[in-house]
């Protein structure tokens, strides 16, 4: 499984992107040696406006060849510095590299993943909601269409304002995530990269089906809003557990507890979520510490979805998708309920319900996309949560894969976001920089 250029660039608001690329290694830094000689020849060229006509004009005149880089800075002495650093076939940490062979370029049309709970962190859309007007009319059409259902403002929640709602509950934290995913999504098809399939994990699969036009954005948020404020009648009665484990060994370990805990999602050959009973998790929880076993709780779930609890609920679930008709669509839907490729106008009020009571197939669905040629994973969530197990699926089957993060925790922001579309550039997949500049 190859891994994106870099994973640690963190640039600000204001970030400009240089792309260049070559035939040969030798080309792109005889290409980035040109441009930093010219540059550093200009001193007039110091301001904004002049750095960002230099990167549309590489947008506008280079073709995208096979060794490509993509300089990320908000100033003058940044891009000097990646420049300088790529003629010199050095690393920097604002510098996103990769060779992209024909072949990857042929196979990189991304399979977009959408999480369920636990990607949240305080912040996490206040730059981008500053610094993106698209990503900010995202929000605001997610919030028209959630308003309805809440009593709280989204972007008010988004950007941690005096007396909002914590995250910590779950009638807020799902929608919250949900708006997150679709908004995101919406940035990378703005930049032109269209996802080859979908795939959600959990309460993601919403925002999956809403992504792909199963659902429309109305329906998605009525799903996600009333379903979020059902569950509280089972807050505090469970918890869940994530435990680096293989599946078979957790699944011997919770004999002890059978009826009250229960594998709620394998997301891996050894990424396992259990879910049940507070004192029985704790249990649970004790036996695997002694064998020193690695888990930890899902952070802000104090309920257990996908399991017997969930029973309890099964009627109002049923009646909150009553009447919604979900559409046929052409991109391939994998369903996290069966584990296989699915018809979306299978999403019916009864499939909602499924998809929250049964166990999750994330491991099955990710073989079937491995399996079926699909080489390319972008999470479009606040922060990657999924990549372990999608990394061990791949290298289990032993097919080559590329794994993406949209954000990062702590780290937002405009800049964040095109150092992830330059990782996706360099790994062969088709973007649209024009954008950028717009």
């Amino acid at each position: 499984m190859t891994k994106p250029a870099t994973q640690d660039v963190r640039i600000g608001a204001g970030t400009v992107p240089w792309v260049l690329s070559g035939r040969s290694e030798a080309g792109l830094r005889g290409q980035a040696s040109r441009l930093l000689a010219r540059v550093e020849a200009d001193s007039a060229l110091n301001v904004v406006d002049d750095i960002t006509r230099v990167g549309r004009s590489l947008v506008a005149a280079g073709a995208a060849n096979e060794y490509r880089a993509v300089v990320l800075g908000c100033d003058r002495e940044e891009l000097l510095a990646g420049l300088r650093a790529l003629a010199e076939g050095q690393a920097a940490p604002n510098v996103v590299s990769g060779r992209a062979t024909r072949q990857a370029q042929a196979a990189a049309q991304p399979v977009f993943v959408f999480p369920g709970q636990g990607t949240q962190w305080v912040g996490m859309a206040e730059e981008l909601l500053d610094t993106s007007p698209a990503f900010a009319q995202a929000i605001r059409a997610c919030e028209e269409a959630l308003s309805p259902y809440l009593d709280w403002s989204l972007e008010a929640v988004l950007r941690d304002a005096p007396d909002t709602p914590p995250l910590s509950r779950v009638d807020v934290v799902q929608p919250v995530l949900f708006s997150m995913m679709v908004s995101l999504a919406r940035m990378w098809r703005r930049f032109g990269v269209e996802p080859r399939a979908v795939v959600g994990h959990s309460q993601g699969e919403i925002a999956a089906a809403h992504a792909v036009g199963a659902l429309s954005l109305e329906d998605a948020a009525r799903i996600v809003a009333l379903r979020s404020q059902i569950l509280m009648a089972i807050c505090g009665r469970g918890e869940m557990l994530t435990v680096l484990a293989p599946n078979d060994q957790v699944r011997t370990m919770l004999t002890s507890w059978d009826g009250v805990l229960s594998v709620a999602a394998v997301n891996g050959p050894a990424t396992i979520t259990v879910s049940g009973d507070v004192t029985a998790m704790a249990e649970f929880g004790a036996k695997l510490r002694a064998a020193g076993m690695m888990r930890w709780r899902v952070p802000g779930v104090d309920f257990a979805a996908h399991s017997a609890q969930v029973e309890d609920l099964r009627e109002p679930l049923l009646d909150l998708a009553a009447g919604i008709k979900p559409a046929r669509t052409d991109v391939p839907f994998y369903s996290t309920v069966t584990g296989q490729r699915i018809d979306t106008d299978e999403l019916d009020a009864e499939y909602w319900y499924r998809n929250l009571r049964q166990m999750v197939r994330f491991d099955e669905a990710v073989r079937s996309l491995v399996t079926e040629g699909h080489t390319v994973f972008v999470e479009c969530s606040a922060q990657p949560v999924l990549s372990v197990g999608m990394q061990d699926i791949a290298e289990e089957l032993g097919r080559p894969a590329t794994l993406l993060a949209t954000l990062r925790n702590e780290d937002g922001g405009t800049g964040r976001f095109l150092a992830a579309l330059a990782e996706a550039y360099v790994n062969g997949v088709a973007v649209n920089w024009t954008a950028a500049f717009e």
